[in-house]
């Protein structure tokens, strides 16, 4: 046997050895490890950290929470070309290969030999799905030996499309982007089928390292990558030699878009942040529920606006508080009005600026306002800034810029609607700032209970509290409707007499002597309900109230499910002494608009989850008059608000009760229109529309104001005032300030709608009568028709000679002919 023979037989040997000791150590390491893998087919079920979304009844984005932005896609959404990109990027044997590549995994077991750890390449486009849905991050032989263990389970149960779905779907490529879809979105603000070729390079380069190859942090190092990358699709035939070359000359194009709100509902979009969280916990954040509410962007949009202009109006009036802060002129020339602006926030679309020049023979100041560089201001958006002192007293008003400002002084400013045409011309502005005052406005579809529109505050970012649920108010006269319905219900009419005159009630529970009065210090003699109505008088309320029973009242309140549990039980009652939320206002408000069927008000409309099944519906509502037991029954229901588990994706209705008497609303309706038509509510007037109805509400020193208001679809109450209860100032009511609110709202929320008026119902009867007396009217007397109850009508009056017509069947032809 010759040398070499011997020597070949030795190495062979060793190979043998070698092999079978390697063989034996991937069998242990296999039968080790094996038992502790997770099964492939989790990766079927993974729930993808998706954010929770929230959208309008109208599909228009109101929110998004969650830490990630993710956007799941299917492969079949994604082109051809970029699937390519990603395959030269980072595996370009995907096809071919069985979920490892030995070449890959030769190298990285040198370097893990020779410098003690894996620095680079090895890994597959399966065993990246392998690490990003199953292991660690950590850089350790076991994680490795783990990784090929799963690529090559997912590879034998996986195709290769669906593979590269999950790592597309998967991976972090920068800036809160997970997946292609949100990476798309947040450089470029497209979709994926959108992208060019450049940008296609672009984000296939971001997998090796989201930071260092980020456009957005090192655009040089990012281009150089996405060259790269172009250079290995043209190499592997992916792209055309022209193609190439039109690619590597474009230029960056990315920057970073944010997912910005099409609706300003911060308020809706917590409470419904907050009732996902409480039906799914913390899975709400990342779980990829969509959430479509029941409010309209229009509408809800008008409701943030509305409430805000009113706001800013009130504040208006009441003078300039000064600036809220001021930079002395060492620190100007030191930091610079960039800096330095960054310190003050901005809140909604008022933004911080500071004075850096007041010429008062141009009557122009000059600001750095943040976000919009240097800016004018003309005197003529100043002249309001009287100096606040109390809110019943200002200063003398301005007759300069200089009166009002000086250089350094900090002070907010608004972004003015005209602004100059010509580009070189500076932005102008108005001076503003921050309202004190709070308010709230709910707006309900009537008969359902949706919630078409909400605001809770000035700025959402500046307070949480949500004033629209959270506040408990007195109502004021705002309470006054419900009052008058039951009085109508408990046989009383419109033209029932009560006298408006001084009262003094000596009570143990209101611990002195009371002696309520009108808002206008007036007294007025007899005056007929619906005119005390209309015009709001106090005396009249509180007769009425003593004739009616405050027990009673309570009892009628409870009826109407309208809380009762902060009202007290003397005679203030009648005033709107108790607390209720505007929520709870509107709600009532709801009631007596659709005609006097239970009201429930909801926001969710549906849930659907990340695959787009819903897996809750709100349930429909049915307004029940009789027979609502058997309806009840046939819909597998015990109680109106019922609802059970198995309910969530078709959920039974919502039997509603009625709760008032149809005529005693119908009649309250009529008085209710003339608060506009002749009352407190004139002002609504300009809104050109005969059916609505609404009331005022002022309480005690004008601390809380109100305006609720409906037609028969859609009732909306405002609140104004102070969260901390203070005086609004003289001349301050609901008029003055809830209802203006009210009104721009309601001109959106009406506009190209029909008139919708409560329909008569049966039973109803014109009676003209004296208005003095609220008797029957004789021929040749004046006389005003009324509406009232057949029951309830005054009695008619004895013919005054022979011969002469019934008055009851002269008014009735009348009426019939008028109405």
């Amino acid at each position: 046997m010759s040398h070499l023979l011997r020597t070949s037989r030795l190495f062979a040997w060793f190979f043998l050895t070698g092999l079978s000791v390697a063989v034996i150590t991937v069998s242990g390491f296999y039968l080790y490890l094996r038992p502790g893998l997770p099964p492939v087919q989790q990766l079927l079920d993974v729930k993808l950290q998706t954010p929770l979304r929230v959208f309008s009844e109208d599909n228009r984005l109101i929110a998004e929470f969650g830490e990630k932005r993710r956007t799941p896609i299917t492969i079949e959404q994604i082109p051809t070309i970029q699937l390519q990109a990603f395959m030269a990027a980072e595996d370009s044997r995907f096809y071919e290969h069985f979920g490892i590549d030995i070449k890959g995994l030769a190298r990285a077991a040198v370097q893990l030999v020779s410098t003690g750890e894996i620095q680079s390449g090895g890994s597959t486009i399966t065993m990246q799905v392998a690490k990003n849905y199953f292991l660690s991050r950590d850089r350790t032989f076991i994680r490795k030996f783990n990784e090929i263990l799963l690529a090559l389970q997912i590879e034998r149960e996986l195709d290769k499309n669906k593979i590269l779905e999950l790592y597309l779907n998967k991976i972090y490529l920068g800036n809160r982007a997970y997946g292609l879809a949100a990476a798309a979105s947040v450089y470029y603000d497209k979709p994926v089928n959108e992208l060019s070729l450049a940008q296609m390079a672009m984000l296939a380069g971001l997998p090796k390292a989201p930071s260092a190859y980020n456009p957005l942090a090192d655009p040089e190092r990012a281009m150089s990558r996405r060259n790269w990358i172009l250079g290995r699709m043209r190499d592997l035939g992916y792209i055309t030699d022209d193609a190439y070359d039109l690619a590597v000359k474009a230029p960056l194009t990315a920057s970073y878009h944010s997912i910005e709100p099409e609706v300003d509902a911060d308020y809706v979009a917590e409470m419904a942040r907050a009732d996902i969280v409480r039906r799914f916990g913390d899975g709400a954040y990342s779980d990829g529920y969509t959430v479509t509410l029941t409010v309209n962007s229009q509408k809800q949009q008008a409701a943030t606006e509305s409430l805000r202009d009113g706001l800013e109006a009130y504040d208006r009036r009441h003078g300039f508080r000064g600036p809220i802060g001021h930079l002395d002129k060492a620190t100007l020339d030191s930091r610079g009005t960039d800096s330095l602006i960054k310190n003050y926030p901005t809140v909604e679309a008022l933004r911080p600026a500071i004075t850096t020049a007041v010429n008062d023979e141009t009557g122009q100041v000059t600001l750095f306002a943040r976000g919009l560089g240097s800016v004018v201001m003309p005197f003529e958006t100043m002249t309001w800034a009287r100096r606040y002192k109390t809110e019943d007293l200002k200063g003398a008003a301005p007759k300069a810029p200089s009166d009002v400002l000086s250089v350094g002084d900090v002070v907010y400013v608004k972004k003015l609607a005209d602004q100059p045409s010509a580009a070189d011309q500076p932005t102008r502005v108005a001076l503003s700032q921050v309202p004190q005052v709070e308010g709230a406005l709910i707006s309900l579809k009537a008969e359902t209970g949706a919630i078409e529109a909400l605001s809770g505050g000035y700025s959402f970012n500046q307070s949480k509290y949500n004033r629209a649920i959270q506040a408990a108010r007195q109502p004021g006269s705002n309470f006054k409707p419900f009052l008058y319905l039951m009085a109508l219900n408990n046989g009383k009419t419109p033209a029932t007499i009560y006298n408006d005159a001084p009262i003094v009630f000596d009570d143990s529970k209101l611990e002195t002597s009371w002696r309520p009065q009108n808002s206008s210090g007036q007294f007025y003699g007899p005056t007929r309900l619906r005119e005390a109505l209309y015009t709001s008088r106090n005396i009249v309320s509180i007769r009425l109230l003593r004739d009616l029973g405050i027990q009673n009242a309570l009892d009628f309140l409870k009826q109407m499910k309208i809380p009762t549990d902060k009202m007290p039980d003397d005679l203030s009652l009648a005033l709107g002494s108790g607390l209720l939320s505007p929520m709870e206002v509107a709600r009532g408000m709801a009631v007596i608009a659709n005609g006097g069927y239970d009201v429930q008000p909801y926001l969710i409309k549906t849930i659907q989850d990340v695959n787009g099944d819903v897996v809750y519906q709100a349930p429909e509502t049915i307004l029940c008059d009789e027979q609502c037991e058997a309806q009840q029954a046939k819909s597998g229901t015990s109680k109106p608000d019922e609802t059970t588990e198995k309910d969530a994706t078709q959920p039974e209705p919502r039997i509603m009760h009625r709760l008032v008497e149809k005529r005693s609303v119908y009649i309250l309706h009529s008085m209710m229109k003339d608060v506009i038509r002749k009352g407190t509510g004139r002002r609504a007037l300009k809104l050109d529309r005969p059916d609505i109805a609404g009331k005022t509400g002022t309480t005690n020193d004008q601390r809380d104001t109100w305006f609720s208001g409906f037609n028969h679809q859609i009732a909306t109450t405002v609140w104004v005032g102070f969260d901390q209860p203070a005086p609004l100032g003289r001349g301050e009511y609901g008029a003055s300030t809830a209802l203006p609110i009210w009104i721009d709202y309601m001109r959106v929320a009406l506009k190209d709608t029909p008139l919708s008026n409560m329909p008569r119902p049966n039973g109803i009867v014109n009676i003209r009568i004296n208005p003095e007396t609220g008797q029957r009217a004789r021929p040749g007397e004046d006389g005003v028709f009324e509406v009232f109850k057949e029951e309830d009508a005054p009695a008619p009056l004895a013919p005054e000679k022979e011969g002469q017509k019934n008055e009851e069947q002269e008014d009735s032809g009348l009426s019939r002919q008028i109405f």
